[in-house]
């Protein structure tokens, strides 16, 4: 192999390789530092976020769907959900939330595996959470991977039975082109470097170039009148500052109720990872998942990177 092809192989992998480095850090939380200085107990590597897993709950009259929150690319269920989680549970939802994708040489790193994986760990979660509760269907709320992933489940695994409400934070129906990934994906695609770049890349990480605009398990999920299954009812929520989802109107999703955070809320400065820890967010969240007491939401200032309201 001549050496302008290394030198693209090495290009694509290093930026994918950065932007996967960032998100853990960017992902931490005062509840889960980004660093510990030494390694936990296995009981204590994929802690439940507060609020969540009380495999006693019973769903009540009011929500009677158990809520299954889906984390993004690199986070783990205890980091993405630290802010969501323990107020959905305190409005009386039975929260339920798994760490999936994990790659063994990266503990408490989720999403690594192939979305397809992903996918089936998902069904089982999915499975479990019904059986214990009696529930006939849940509702799902995702943020980043977490907001496409678990559509392979619903459109080609027969989770549309199971899921009612679908709420994805930064979705990306149709890929992110975040640094020019995509296109140095497709580069290397063009130069005979696809074998090269998968042997280097995804036994670390197999959803990363899923992920990317133009990928086939992008162009999959958009196949057959696109991603959007009959009987499910999606909300999307967006940021205009979404640095990862490049561009942030890859997550708008023909059939669903479309959401961008600054168009009720001009203040509202959330980027990526901060619209997880966003109460304008959180706002949309329960008036998606309980649409018939839905109330108007109150525009919060929130910093770019802040974890709770300014």
């Amino acid at each position: 192999m001549n050496r302008r092809r290394w030198a693209a192989i090495g290009t694509a992998v290093a930026a994918l390789t950065a932007v996967l480095a960032m998100a853990p850090l960017a992902q931490a939380t005062p509840e889960q530092p980004a660093a510990q200085p030494s390694l936990p107990p296995p009981s204590a590597l994929d802690p439940s976020p507060p609020g969540s897993n009380d495999w006693s709950c019973e769903p009540g009259e009011d929500h009677p769907n158990p809520v299954v929150l889906v984390h993004g690319l690199s986070a783990n269920q205890a980091n993405n959900w630290a802010y969501i989680s323990p107020r959905l549970a305190q409005q009386g939802y039975c929260v339920f939330s798994l760490t999936y994708g994990e790659n063994p040489i990266l503990p408490q790193v989720g999403g690594l595996a192939p979305m397809e994986r992903s996918a089936e760990e998902l069904a089982a979660f999915v499975d479990r959470v019904r059986g214990t509760t009696g529930a006939e269907k849940v509702d799902i709320v995702g943020h980043s991977e977490g907001s496409l992933m678990p559509n392979y489940y619903v459109k080609f695994l027969g989770g549309d039975r199971y899921v009612d409400r679908y709420v994805g934070m930064t979705p990306l129906w149709d890929g992110t082109q975040t640094a020019g990934l995509a296109f140095l994906n497709r580069t290397g695609q063009q130069l005979g470097l696809d074998p090269a770049l998968g042997l280097t890349l995804d036994p670390v990480c197999g959803s990363c170039r899923q992920l990317l605009a133009g990928s086939d398990f992008i162009a999959q999920m958009n196949s057959d009148g696109g991603p959007a299954v009959d009987g499910v009812t999606y909300t999307m929520i967006m940021t205009k500052y979404d640095e990862l989802v490049v561009p942030y109107t890859s997550g708008e999703l023909d059939g669903a109720t479309n959401i961008v955070l600054q168009d009720g809320c001009p203040t509202d400065l959330a980027e990526h990872v901060a619209v997880a820890f966003d109460p304008v967010t959180l706002g949309h969240i329960e008036n998606a998942l309980d649409p018939a007491n839905a109330k108007p939401v109150r525009c919060t200032p929130v910093g770019p990177d802040a974890p709770s309201a300014i």
